[in-house]
């Protein structure tokens, strides 16, 4: 088991979570995040994603949302309002 793994285990543990966390699919997301947008957005997103999850997203569904806008996300970020 590695060090991630344990520490995902201890905290779901310590936080009282009892469905089991898909740590590849939160790495992944992550690095995503991170090499589309920048570094800062990886734990953003993450957070985000879990979020939505939470209020009952598929997570699959979610995850491809995510990897949708980060691919089509433009260089630099800066996005028109």
């Amino acid at each position: 088991m590695s060090s991630t793994q344990d520490w995902v285990d201890a905290v779901s543990q310590e936080l009282n979570v009892t469905t089991p966390v898909d740590v590849a699919m939160l790495l992944d997301v992550a690095r995503i995040a991170a090499h589309q947008v920048e570094r800062p957005a990886a734990p953003l997103t993450t957070y985000l994603l879990g979020y939505v999850v939470g209020q009952g997203m598929d997570p699959a569904v979610a995850m491809g949302k995510i990897t949708e806008l980060a691919a089509n996300w433009p260089p630099g970020g800066e996005v028109a309002k």
